[in-house]
């Protein structure tokens, strides 16, 4: 059995297993196996240090993107140069000679984006200050964005989103502000945080022509639902989750598989916990 698994805290509730098991599945892989394993942030070296040769490949998720740079670091493992663009790593994968970092984030938020969206992206507003608005952030710089805004309750527990992004070969101009008052017209909005603690108002008040909603689940969001009444277009977290999940899928089994294989099962999974 080859094993593979999503770690973070919490993560009970995550698509992940759904969508590499679909992607499994698709390929015929029946001993390969994929599950959701809770690892607290500051744990990750000593989780890593138990595993046996049977596993290939980790997906990481809040809070150890961050933490797995770090070790990365310290432990010498190769890693992608998107891993210190972003300042954070989603996925391990365990080849002859150790572990290998990548972060899919990034290429994944940028297919997600232009699957549904060819308009302009010049002027951006990020809600949240974490390691996923880096990840978009930078997407959005890699597709032309040259004003970068963060919305954050602090700019100073921000800054190291601001540094990453104030890193992007294009030199972007990236601030942070503090109260919705201050945010400027945006192309694009990405909102990182809770629904709890999201201002459907923004989208009215950017004039934004796209909505990148990074969550999922609850759908649609206070953000999502305004979005979808103004006939705005909406690039939900389940198109970043399932464009990056592809990617994952790729580096760890060694073979490619349709999204829209990995998009229906998600949304499937969806829609029955919800009920419907």
């Amino acid at each position: 059995m080859t094993r593979c698994a999503v770690l973070g805290d919490p993560v009970e509730h995550s698509l992940s297993p759904v969508l590499h098991r679909a992607a499994y599945d698709e390929l015929g892989l029946a001993d390969w196996s994929y599950d959701a394993v809770r690892v607290p942030g500051g744990t990750l070296a000593g989780f890593l240090d138990g595993l046996d040769d049977s596993w290939r490949g980790l997906s990481l998720t809040m809070p150890l993107k961050r933490e797995l740079l770090a070790l990365a670091d310290e432990r010498g493992w190769e890693c992608h140069p998107r891993v210190r663009a972003a300042g954070g790593a989603n996925t391990l994968v365990h080849e002859s000679t150790g572990w290998r970092a990548d972060n899919t984030d990034l290429p994944g938020a940028a297919t997600a984006l232009q699957e549904r969206y060819a308009g302009p992206a010049d002027r951006v507003l990020v809600v949240g200050g974490g390691a996923t608005a880096a990840s978009v952030g930078l997407a959005l710089c890699d597709l032309g964005a040259s004003r970068v805004q963060l919305l954050v309750r602090s700019a100073e527990r921000a800054q190291e989103t601001l540094t990453t992004i104030r890193g992007h070969d294009s030199a972007p101009e990236v601030l942070a502000v503090e109260s919705a008052e201050e945010v400027t017209a945006a192309d694009v909005l990405v909102s990182t945080v809770p629904a709890e603690a999201q201002d459907p108002g923004l989208l009215a008040r950017t004039g934004a022509a796209l909505l990148f909603e990074a969550l999922y689940d609850p759908w649609p969001t206070p953000l999502a639902a305004a979005a979808e009444r103004a006939g705005t277009t909406v690039v939900s977290g389940l198109d970043l989750l399932v464009h990056q999940a592809v990617l994952q899928v790729e580096q760890m089994t060694g073979h490619a598989v349709p999204v829209g294989v990995l998009r229906a099962a998600g949304e499937r999974a969806l829609a029955a916990r919800r009920g419907a």
